[in-house]
């Protein structure tokens, strides 16, 4: 393969996780406006809420399938498309009925498109020969936070959702379908002809040997999920912020985890994956007990500064463990791992709250603190067979992007 397919195909996969990163964060930082205009109540909210991931879950599992027929640049390309017309779909529909079938469709394609983008970031790593995989993930952090000043923009000049996000869509999709062209698909999948069977290099995904992946990947999204819906309500209520600087943690945590995935690789390569997980693990457990520990609202800014540092390399690394523990099956395999995504973010807020009430929101903050320390526990999974990255890196790569 050329070095200039692969810098494109590169550059191509990255500007698909920036388009899912900002339509993800159009529709989750413009809840409230959505609740408003469709008159859901505070008791219905969760419902339509938990419903996204269960479905994305349902995608996932439907990738995994398509993918032995279908390349996985084509499911990414057309479930980029379903995601970007099912955001204009909830700013545009009518009723109950409306939001309800839009929120159904976002949910499952982007589930299918979440599963698809890290197979590409997978297989193209793999190709690369070197950890290139925080770079997308990096471009995703870009687009989350581009996503959210437009949502913010919206919110400050009042603009209608549909006004919001027609224009938003009508620049990122035609941006994504002309990136698309130039997806590198190599496969790594069930589907692949002539490769034997076992359980890390076959047509097998074990469970067994996926577990300690999906317990990680789980643990992450618990601690992500626990930033993104309660840092807010933890530094007022808790430690007796303002409103406005009330925002401020969730912005520093995009920011933080941008900056760490934008220079992650570059751990990897120089001490490899498991060394960055082991250190990302302790930097976001810090986080979480400086947060817990917080006499005020600037020293728990601080803990979710750190928090956001050490937190943003475990999910990207955990795709990439994937790919090496099963590289002729990686596809699979990343589709069942991305379903504990979506099992993190729906245990995660829920128990924060519920600990949040029965106990005390500080002690609350314990419990993803303690779960994140778990994954120290399976680092050894992120050990490859060289010194560049575990098993994806070669020490003479040619830079080709």
């Amino acid at each position: 393969m050329t070095q200039g397919r692969l810098s494109h195909g590169r550059v191509a996969l990255a500007i698909g996780f920036f388009v899912q990163g900002a339509v993800f964060a159009l529709l989750v930082t413009r809840i409230p406006a959505i609740q408003d205009r469709y008159g859901v109540s505070d008791a219905l909210l969760p419902v339509f809420l938990a419903a996204v991931p269960v479905l994305a879950g349902l995608g996932s599992v439907a990738a995994e399938h398509l993918v032995q027929r279908v390349l996985p640049g084509g499911v990414l390309r057309w479930s980029q498309v379903a995601v970007c017309l099912a955001l204009v779909g909830v700013s545009g529909g009518r009723g109950f009925l409306g939001i309800a079938l839009a929120l159904a469709a976002f949910g499952l394609a982007v589930g299918m498109l979440d599963a698809s983008m890290n197979m590409l970031g997978v297989s193209l790593q793999r190709a690369y020969g070197r950890s290139i995989m925080l770079s997308f993930h990096a471009a995703y952090s870009l687009g989350g936070i581009v996503g959210a000043s437009l949502a913010w923009a919206g919110a400050h000049w009042e603009l209608s959702l549909v006004v919001l996000y027609g224009p938003v869509v009508s620049v990122l999709l035609p941006l994504s379908l002309v990136a698309s062209r130039w997806y590198v698909n190599e496969r790594g999948s069930a589907g692949d002809p002539g490769q034997g069977e076992g359980p890390s290099g076959g047509r097998a995904v074990s469970g067994r040997l996926l577990l300690p992946l999906c317990l990680v990947m789980a643990f992450a999204y618990i601690g992500d999920s626990t930033v993104s819906n309660w840092s807010a309500k933890y530094l007022q209520d808790v430690l007796g912020s303002s409103e406005q600087l009330a925002t401020v943690p969730y912005n520093v945590y995009m920011v933080t985890t941008l900056l760490g995935r934008t220079v992650g690789d570059l751990g990897v390569r120089r001490f490899g994956a498991a060394a960055v997980v082991r250190a990302g693990s302790v930097g976001a457990a810090l986080g979480f007990a400086v947060v817990a520990l917080a006499p005020g609202a600037w020293v728990g800014i601080a803990g979710f500064t750190v928090l956001g540092l050490g937190l943003c390399v475990i999910v990207p690394q955990t795709f990439a463990a994937a790919g090496r523990l099963f590289p002729h099956a990686s596809d699979r395999a990343v589709a069942r791992l991305n379903i504990f995504n979506y099992v993190g973010f729906l245990v995660g807020s829920p128990l924060v709250g519920a600990l949040g009430g029965a106990w005390s929101y500080r002690g609350a903050m314990l419990v993803p603190m303690v779960l994140v320390l778990v994954t120290l526990g399976y680092a050894s999974t992120f050990e490859g067979r060289g010194r560049y990255g575990g098993g994806h890196e070669r020490a003479r790569a040619v830079d080709v992007g």
